[in-house]
């Protein structure tokens, strides 16, 4: 089953993680607030994290959580990375009022969808607007 092997090399590398960082099993699950044997069955592939549990460890570790997310299959590493800079990038741009940011969102979000990479989110604030909002003015 593919989720148990990605469960499982997650497990693998919280275990090479936690040593390299020369931490006990339950003092990494003191630092990180879970128990310890639920950590245990974590490092040991039996149980998948929730993305708030990998958070907590991620900084109990000092490591990133994108990572940690990547590991458990939460997030697909580039496609999610290059969305969320992009996302980014528009939203802090100063030329451009909010209206203007979410349609450049739906739009970028359309163009993901048609060529097939678009898998979750729509442009933001979709309930603030209706889809006359994304035309350009004439005037």
């Amino acid at each position: 089953m593919a989720s148990l092997n990605v469960v499982g090399n997650l497990g693998e590398y919280l275990r090479e993680q936690r040593r390299n960082a020369q931490l006990s099993l339950r003092q990494l699950a003191e630092a990180a607030g879970v128990s310890n044997p639920y950590l245990s069955q974590i490092e040991r592939g039996l149980r998948k994290p929730s993305a708030e549990v990998l958070q907590q460890v991620a900084k109990a570790l000092r490591i990133s959580a994108e990572t940690l997310y990547v590991r458990a299959g939460i997030l697909d590493a580039e496609r999610e990375r290059d969305d969320v800079e992009t996302r980014a990038v528009i939203l802090a741009d100063p030329s451009l009022n909010e209206r203007q940011k979410q349609v450049l969102l739906q739009i970028y979000d359309s163009f993901r969808h048609e060529n097939g990479t678009s898998d979750h989110r729509a442009g933001g604030d979709d309930d603030h607007g209706s889809d006359s909002d994304a035309k350009p003015s004439t005037t």
